[in-house]
């Protein structure tokens, strides 16, 4: 595919470029959390920018229903871009109307614009070619060239995401250059041993990926909501704890074949375990105890990883030459039961692998117990795009870049 260096060297400067980033951060109101999101694109702003490109910038963010909804704005996010950038970044109140139109007119080179949520219209997310196209087209007239650097979103078959590159010039952005050169570390010519760690609530969302890894993957660490399926397939009773019981024979299909083709499960040996779930908006003690994970009780929930479990999976993380780890492996909001995964990001700190976060929760349990995010080897922006790159699935995002 075509990279930003290469447009740049063809010159940008008086082009209006169309940026189609990932700015979908965790909003408190209108408050970010996590601002992760927004400084991984700051590299391909900054450099239009600096070429004297006008630079529109659009994202989705959370789930709106096709139309305006206040508390999915991404006026937030346009001015922390703003602070992040050091300048002025002018935001349009839609996706293509009027003042979309006038904001971009109204730039002059090197100024930054954000348009309002692209969820907002119905055309982006249509399952419809010709309403996504449409919208799609809308968009083009507000633009010269097309930068796709929102690779949390390449998986979805969006109109800014799939059918915008291909009424443009388009390039990838250095965002999604980087995490496309990771994944291709995780999955051609992978340095081994190579463990992964699975965590999560549910198997579902990660079956498909398993099932890929199970032929390419030394190691599989599972931990979190997920595990407990995991251990009812074993014929242990979990409690009161995440369960999939639709999802065991799969399972144990798994077990069978991972026993076969020579890839070590490891399944936790002990769990923190609780009589309810706490809560999360005070943060107040829970009582808990540690149980072996052959041994749940009948009235209470697993909802971390046990201390001889983190001890288990830091050694099986210590020798690996490469860790991919997906999913925080407990309540890691909660400081009672944040430990496993806690234990989890610092083994892999400790380590001297190739080690990616790969997105999503994972990522955001880094930076909120307070890890150095340039002590992993890289930190991912799109959970979902990571587990399907994995899964060997083609990128709508990633296939639109590439002709």
């Amino acid at each position: 595919m075509k990279t930003i260096d290469e447009l740049l060297a063809e010159g940008v400067s008086g082009k209006r470029v169309f940026v189609r980033a990932d700015l979908n951060v965790p909003l408190d109101g209108t408050t970010i959390t996590d601002d992760g999101r927004i400084r991984a694109v700051l590299p391909t702003v900054k450099a239009l920018a600096g070429a004297g490109a006008r630079v529109v910038v659009a994202s989705h963010l959370g789930r709106p229903k096709g139309a305006p909804d206040p508390a999915f704005s991404l006026a937030p996010a346009a001015a922390r871009l703003g602070e992040l950038l050091g300048a002025g970044v002018a935001f349009a109140t839609d996706t293509v109307g009027e003042s979309a139109r006038a904001t971009v007119t109204g730039l002059g080179d090197g100024d930054v614009a954000v348009l309002e949520n692209l969820r907002f219209n119905a055309g982006e997310t249509s399952k419809d070619d010709a309403e996504r196209g449409a919208f799609a087209d809308q968009l083009a007239s507000l633009a010269d060239l097309y930068v796709g650097d929102g690779f949390g979103a390449v998986h979805r078959k969006h109109a800014s995401v799939y059918d915008l590159p291909a009424r443009l010039p388009h390039a990838a952005g250095y965002l999604i250059t980087a995490e496309v050169a990771v994944l291709r570390k995780l999955t051609e010519d992978v340095k081994r041993p190579y463990a992964v760690v699975l965590g999560g609530a549910k198997v579902s969302d990660k079956l498909a990926v398993i099932d890929s890894l199970l032929g390419k993957a030394d190691r599989l660490l599972i931990g979190g909501g997920m595990a407990y399926t995991f251990l009812k397939a074993q014929g242990h009773e979990v409690g009161t704890s995440l369960l999939q019981e639709d999802q065991v024979p799969v399972v144990k299909e798994y077990l069978e074949r991972a026993a076969k083709n020579g890839v070590e499960l490891v399944l936790p040996v002990d769990v923190v375990a609780a009589a309810e779930f706490p809560d999360l908006t005070t943060k107040a003690p829970a009582e808990h105890s540690t149980v072996d994970a052959d041994a749940i009780p009948a009235d209470r929930e697993g909802l971390d990883i046990g201390p001889k479990t983190r001890e288990l999976y830091a050694s099986r993380i210590a020798d690996a030459a490469t860790v991919f780890w997906n999913g925080p492996l407990g309540v890691f909001e909660h400081p009672d039961f944040a430990g496993g995964t806690r234990s989890i990001a610092q083994a892999l700190v400790d380590s001297t692998a190739f080690t990616v976060v790969g997105g999503g929760d994972s990522a955001a349990a880094v930076r909120t117990l307070g890890f150095d995010e340039n002590a992993f080897g890289h930190i991912s922006t799109g959970g979902g795009a990571s587990l399907e790159y994995l899964e060997g699935k083609t990128l709508p995002g990633l296939a639109a870049l590439e002709d």
